[in-house]
């Protein structure tokens, strides 16, 4: 889509509120009070009367046919209630959810039926009165195996045609296709130079406080299971576990729970759900699963993106950008439970910030044998961003130009906004300019370089780097199903919805009920609580929240892809209009005036230019619930309201996929400087200074939203520099505890100094984008740029994360 296309129903740009009297304050988080004094009820708090305990038997290989499990003496063990094999789970139970391409090829279950394809795969379940005695009985279990060869590289997988991780398959690659965007060969004909790159962007893993978890009870008298789950957000979804169970949609109640954190992790988690739910059908008592950190980071079906890519740029002498091409060789493991959607999220935003006219993007997505990828903080965008920022520093090395120059000579101007890029996702808004020199003033990035030529003249290794990067937010439904041709897509989804009921009780109290999994660390009641409260002009603190299960309930999507302060937001003002405009008739009707003679202030209606004339919200709930005779004809009782918020601007794709359409079009922007120093002797990086300025619209609750800066900026500290799920040649996983896998620790994390613009989205409530992905999605570029500014002596350049102390040292000695 060209600029000159853009719809007419996408007004400009606005100003920031000026008249808002929560929204954009910072506010203590309404579930503070229950989380510190330790009363919050997380999923492993819960005992139900009768409740056993499950465990899972894992696979020890990492490819292997199954000869035959002998559970006997397992099932003959002291307490064990139950022991369910793959083979048996397969007779009883379905495939799980999977938006995989053509996922009846390389079918995923709960447990392996014939044939494993990770270490860690399950092969049993055993449950028991306690855990204790269902871990003692699974080791009673004897599996045989015929072991294959496993298939751990994905360059050579995707050429291997014999050994295969799914021979239905027929193929390692699970999907290839290559988009054009715009006249690419045209503008890389008639560029002056063309930068090439080859990058390396490692596996990792989500790590929140508690591992994922569920609780399944089934009533064989009324066929109804209830799973309690701190995991699966997508309440619209449900119907997926409903089928893999075997039991109506209508009888599933899912119940949703606080946790200490997802990062993506516990987005879905399938696996968790239907492991308790199909015990509790078996034995028909309550069955508790909850992962042990082990299953979570080995077996959690949530390792993000391990990918190499093969990126170029064409470039004007004068660094202007004119295209781009990235070829992404994509591991995804055994399965592909989200299809290739990760790269619809890099999409989205290929050409970041940057007036970059045609795009050629190439994925082959290779299935090897190691956990699936799932969704983890940055979905794709993550590795995109980077991959993109490295080619951008690569062409100002070539160029001799400063690298803060080069991205202001191509950022996109202001007054181009609404912008489709080549792909066709709309970014909504944007006002790059200021925020690269918001970011460069509160950085002193001149000072930083007299400072750091100082240092190295003292034989200092210091580097300064720079990133420009957005993040998209609030995905759309095509981004599942646009990769294929239309004639392969069943059903063209478009919705992603988001539900919420709001409640005005008879004495004039609120009550928001939302359908999406409560606190995951994104503060979802307080949002909430702040919006009605913007609403109804009343204290955030008076507003109760609370959380329905999916039966009976609204349909919500949850928090992924940077999406739930926007959505809720949308769907808090339909429900407050509903209610507000019932209020209005009430009032009108017993103020004996006209609807227009009245207007809504401090929390009622009154006359206008009447102050001593009006009627407050306690005063019409009165009348609503109790005085129907006060009401206008027709009239229903009470002050309740159900609203359904959708996609805020989604565009269908072209049918030749020229063109995806608008599908994440919220888009926000950052810039981050940092100052580290390098040890070249150790491979140690310190880190110096750290800036973060962003602009994610308007801003909800800023004390929020700046944790969540500092929060994705250290798991971008920990992508960067030391965080990595590794295998060897026999597949087996090399990081298996906290000493293994390096997550950062306070020590590492330096202060961030982070500040703030605001341009409102112009098609969302208050003009908010989302921000919850936002420092992991520029932390990882700015600190792979420092590093190079730091060993440049050497001839050193990052080309593959995360750089640990052991590539920086071994990246030095090869260039000696």
């Amino acid at each position: 889509m060209t600029q000159t296309d853009i719809p007419a129903d996408v007004p400009a740009p606005m100003a920031p509120h000026k008249d808002l009297k929560w929204i954009g304050k910072s506010v203590k988080r309404v579930e503070d009070p229950k989380l510190l004094r330790g009363l919050g009820r997380y999923i492993d708090d819960v005992v139900l009367p009768g409740m056993l305990h499950a465990v899972v038997l894992r696979s020890p290989h990492a490819h292997a046919r199954i000869v035959a499990v002998d559970a006997e003496r397992a099932r003959n063990a002291p307490g064990v209630a139950a022991v369910l094999t793959g083979p048996e789970a397969a007779e009883l139970f379905g495939p799980l959810p999977d938006s995989g391409p053509a996922p009846d090829k390389h079918v995923w279950r709960v447990l392996a039926a014939d044939k494993v394809h990770y270490v860690g795969e399950g092969v049993a379940v055993v449950v028991a009165e306690t855990r204790y005695q269902a871990e003692d009985a699974r080791a009673l279990i004897d599996v045989t195996y015929d072991v294959l060869e496993p298939i751990v590289d994905p360059i050579a997988a995707a050429e291997n045609t014999e050994n295969l991780v799914h021979e239905a398959l027929g193929t390692n690659i699970a999907y290839e296709r290559t988009f054009t965007f715009g006249e690419v060969a045209r503008d890389f004909e008639e560029s002056d130079i063309i930068v090439r790159d080859r990058l390396r962007w490692g596996r990792q893993t989500a790590h929140p406080l508690d591992t994922t978890a569920a609780i399944g009870d089934y009533d064989a008298g009324t066929g109804e299971m209830v799973v309690h789950t701190n995991s699966i957000s997508m309440t619209w979804l449900a119907f997926g576990a409903a089928a893999a169970l075997g039991i109506p949609s209508n009888k599933l109640d899912l119940k949703p729970y606080i946790s200490g954190g997802s990062f993506g992790s516990k987005q879905f988690c399938w696996r968790t759900t239907v492991t308790a739910a199909m015990m509790s059908k078996i034995t028909g008592r309550p069955v508790k699963y909850v992962e042990d950190r082990l299953d979570h980071q080995l077996n959690g079906d949530q390792h993000g993106s391990d990918r190499y890519y093969d990126v170029e740029l064409a470039v004007m002498r004068d660094g202007t950008f004119r295209s781009l091409k990235i070829d992404c060789i994509d591991d995804y493991g055994a399965y592909i439970q989200f299809g290739v959607g990760s790269h619809g999220n890099a999409l989205a935003q290929v050409t970041g910030p940057y007036r970059i006219t045609s795009t050629e993007y190439r994925v082959r997505a290779v299935l090897t044998n190691k956990t699936q990828q799932g969704a983890y903080r940055g979905f794709g965008a993550d590795a995109g961003n980077w991959a993109l920022e490295r080619i951008v520093d690569k062409a100002a090395a070539e160029l001799g130009m400063d690298p803060a120059d080069i991205r202001r000579h191509n950022l996109i101007p202001p007054d181009a906004f609404p912008y489709h890029i080549p792909s066709g996702n709309m970014y909504d808004s944007g006002n790059y300019e200021p925020v690269l020199d918001h970011a460069l003033a509160r950085f002193d990035y001149a000072g930083w370089r007299e400072k750091q030529a100082a240092m190295r003249a003292e034989g200092r290794k210091v580097g300064i780097g720079v990133v420009t990067a957005n993040e998209r937010s609030v995905y759309g439904a095509t981004e599942f199903w646009f990769w294929f041709d239309d004639k392969d897509v069943p059903v063209k989804t478009t919705s992603t919805p988001e539900g919420v009921s709001l409640t005005v009780d008879t004495v004039g109290s609120l009550t928001v009920t939302l359908y999406s999994t409560p606190f995951w660390g994104n503060s979802s009641d307080t949002v909430a609580a702040m919006l009605v409260a913007e609403e109804f002009d009343v204290d955030p603190a008076d507003v109760t929240v609370v959380h329905h299960g999916t039966k009976g309930g609204l349909p919500a999507a949850g928090p992924g892809g940077s999406r739930l302060t926007v959505m809720l937001a949308g769907a808090v003002t339909g429900a407050s209009k509903k209610i507000k405009d019932k209020m209005l008739r009430i009032a009108a009707h017993d103020m004996e005036v006209d609807e227009a003679d009245l207007e809504w202030v401090d929390g009622g209606y009154q006359v206008r230019g009447a102050e001593d004339s009006r009627r407050s919200t306690a005063d019409l709930a009165m009348l609503a619930y109790l005085v129907k005779t006060a009401l206008p004809e027709g009239e229903e009782s009470g002050l309740a309201a159900n609203f359904v918020y959708d996609h805020p601007h989604l565009t269908m794709p072209k049918p030749d996929r020229s063109d995806l359409g608008s599908f994440y079009p919220c888009v926000g922007h950052a810039c981050h400087l940092v100052a580290v120093e390098v040890d070249p002797e150790t491979g140690a990086v310190d880190i110096l200074d750290y800036v973060a300025v962003h602009d994610s619209g308007t801003l909800v609750n800023p004390r929020s939203y700046d944790g969540q800066i500092v929060g994705g900026t250290a798991q971008g500290i920990g992508t960067a520099l030391s965080e990595e799920m590794t295998y060897d040649a026999g597949g087996n996983p090399q990081v298996g505890t906290f000493w293994d896998y390096l997550i950062p620790t306070a020590l590492d994390v330096p202060e961030v100094n982070f500040g703030h613009e605001q341009t409102p989205s112009p098609i969302t409530a208050h003009g908010i984008k989302g921000g919850g992905e936002a420092g992991r999605l520029m932390a990882p570029g700015a600190l792979s740029a420092a590093i190079d500014d730091a060993l440049r002596d050497h001839d050193v350049r990052v080309t593959e994360l995360p750089a640990t102390p052991e590539r920086i040292v071994g990246w030095i000695q090869e260039e000696a």
